[in-house]
């Protein structure tokens, strides 16, 4: 295997360089939930090209951008957050962010400009594996796991960037691989 950390709540999944999944090409997916039923993470890097007015439309100037957050379950729309101060809810999942709370309290705090876009992020479906599916692309090295990173990252807006940011952030041994063209045939 190309690392040994095991994948928990908070970690996060990097693709390796050439894999073709579109739903993964390239993708920094966030651990939400890893336990005996599978694991359950959302890509924070890939924008849908929709924002939270188009979804809700009781949030007629709530511009947050929504992210893919996978493929399964597209038409449900998630949050993780850094403002539980403000939410009192959700589950800390590590480093100080939340996943999801209470929706209704949410939309009260963005429709008084309470919230700010880097304090949460918005996913249009989620990515999903089941029990021991994970451990099996971890054997086929489909994925690097860390739990070293900066969870800033997560809720910048340099959303191109991330993959090959946190690559950088896991150290020398790593990072020649932000240099692998996205195809092994152009190389």
């Amino acid at each position: 295997m190309i690392n040994s950390v095991a994948p928990q709540s908070g970690s996060l999944l990097l693709s390796e360089p050439f894999m073709l999944d579109p739903n993964f090409k390239r993708s920094v997916v966030l651990i939400a939930e890893h336990n005996d039923d599978g694991t359950v993470g959302y890509v924070m890097n890939q924008k849908s090209g929709y924002y939270l007015q188009d979804l809700i439309p009781e949030l007629p100037n709530a511009s947050f951008p929504v992210y893919v957050g996978g493929p399964v379950g597209n038409d449900t729309l998630h949050f993780i957050h850094r403002c539980n101060d403000k939410m009192h809810s959700g589950a800390e999942i590590g480093k100080g962010i939340f996943w999801g709370g209470n929706f209704e309290t949410l939309k009260l705090l963005i429709a008084n400009n309470e919230v700010e876009e880097a304090e949460v992020r918005f996913f249009l479906g989620y990515s999903g594996w089941d029990l021991g599916q994970l451990d099996k692309e971890l054997k086929q090295n489909s994925w690097l796991v860390t739990n070293n990173y900066d969870s800033q990252f997560l809720f910048d807006d340099e959303h191109d960037n991330l993959w090959k940011n946190v690559i950088l952030g896991l150290g020398p041994k790593y990072a020649h691989i932000v240099n692998f063209p996205e195809n092994p045939q152009w190389n």
